[in-house]
């Protein structure tokens, strides 16, 4: 059969079926050969005796047909090879990739001891590259507070404005519903025992101590978290993190230490706004509810509430900060080049800081109640 040049010829033997290749074996004729070698007998013989010319297509062409009838447990042989095509053939077969095997899926117990493992290690991977980031925010406000040139006060102020004056309207209508449905829910309980003038120990405690920090962050944390993932990972995705290098600018102390240190700074007054506005909301009810007047309510507060809750409130408003700041600044620089992989980062930065504050709060309550405090 003559084909642009390429004449293959298939002839029946004693030792099987030989196939006789005459002509340039060149990618030319490669669909042309491949078409020719469709069949895959058991112990081939390709005589190249009559090839003028072979390149690297046609001996990938020959190797590949090698590995199909190894595939089928038999053996190719070439006969007439000149030495250069033997030397072409040998290195197209180093070059070829070698299939790895699929690896066997565990079952069972070892199943669940794997992924279990694999989510401990993840996890524990997370961990270390929080503690990584908490470690650069250090080392960047260090920095800072030994050079206050590299200090960018502006940023600071625009942060300090998103993160608390922004939030002032959201965090003082939650305190305050929250307070409500504190004292309409214990003159409720309370009123079965005559006991209702204890709604005020309730709030003030449920709120100084607890709820008006927690949820306070837990809004921050919604709020901001997902803002710091947003903008530091679009930086990212349109690579002005790698121009701030080029231009010598660390980002740690541009995008970083601004960002956290406005967390700082507005957590706890914002956590101050919520205990006013919670008690506010407690007292009102109160007198709608119970008939207890703001004088006594007042009174009650002051008289039965110690100073220790409203400090073990604020004292977790810094811890809570720096969590939400470097989750949110970790998943933004998590960002890779896509808008899916930016809303992917930001859904999991809103969901880590929240698990992470509640987790916090609930080890503070463990520490404070252990110290007596």
């Amino acid at each position: 059969m003559n084909t642009g040049g390429l004449q293959v010829e298939h002839e029946e033997s004693l030792s099987g079926q030989v196939i006789s290749l005459s002509g340039p074996l060149t990618v030319r004729e490669l669909a042309r050969l491949q078409t020719e070698l469709t069949a895959v007998p058991r112990n081939p013989v390709i005589d190249l005796s009559g090839v003028t010319r072979i390149d690297t297509a046609g001996a990938w062409a020959l190797a590949d047909y090698e590995q199909r009838v190894a595939a089928q447990g038999g053996a190719l042989r070439y006969r007439g090879a000149s030495e250069a095509a033997e030397l072409l053939l040998a290195t197209v077969r180093r070059a070829l990739p070698v299939p790895e095997p699929a690896p066997v899926a565990a079952t069972g117990l070892t199943a669940l001891f794997e992924a279990t493992g694999r989510r401990v290690v993840g996890g524990l991977r997370f961990l270390r590259g929080l503690l990584e980031f908490l470690g650069m925010f250090l080392a960047g406000l260090f920095r800072v507070m030994i050079h206050p040139r590299e200090f960018r006060v502006t940023a600071l102020v625009a942060h300090c404005d998103d993160v608390g004056l922004r939030a002032v309207p959201i965090v003082s209508l939650m305190a305050f519903l929250i307070g409500v449905v504190l004292a309409f829910q214990g003159a409720t309980q309370l009123r079965q025992f005559g006991a209702e003038v204890f709604v005020v120990d309730l709030i003030a405690i449920s709120v100084l101590r607890e709820l008006g920090i927690l949820l306070t962050a837990i809004i921050v944390a919604g709020r901001t978290a997902s803002a710091f993932c947003a903008a530091i990972g679009s930086m990212k995705m349109r690579q002005e993190i790698d121009a701030m290098r080029t231009l010598g600018l660390d980002p740690v102390t541009v995008l970083f230490v601004p960002r956290i240190l406005a967390l700082l700074l507005m957590l706890p007054i914002l956590g101050l706004i919520a205990d006013l506005t919670g008690l506010f909301g407690g007292a009102l009810m109160s007198w709608i509810e119970l008939g207890i007047s703001p004088s006594m309510f007042r009174t009650r507060l002051v008289a039965d509430t110690d100073i220790s809750n409203v400090i073990v409130g604020l004292i977790k408003a810094p811890v809570f900060a720096v969590i939400i700041g470097v989750v949110g600044c970790h998943a933004g620089m998590q960002v890779k080049g896509d808008a899916e992989s930016l809303g992917r980062q930001t859904s999991s930065a809103v969901v880590t800081a929240i698990f992470a504050v509640i987790v916090a709060d609930a080890l503070f309550s463990i520490f404070f109640a252990e110290v007596g405090l």
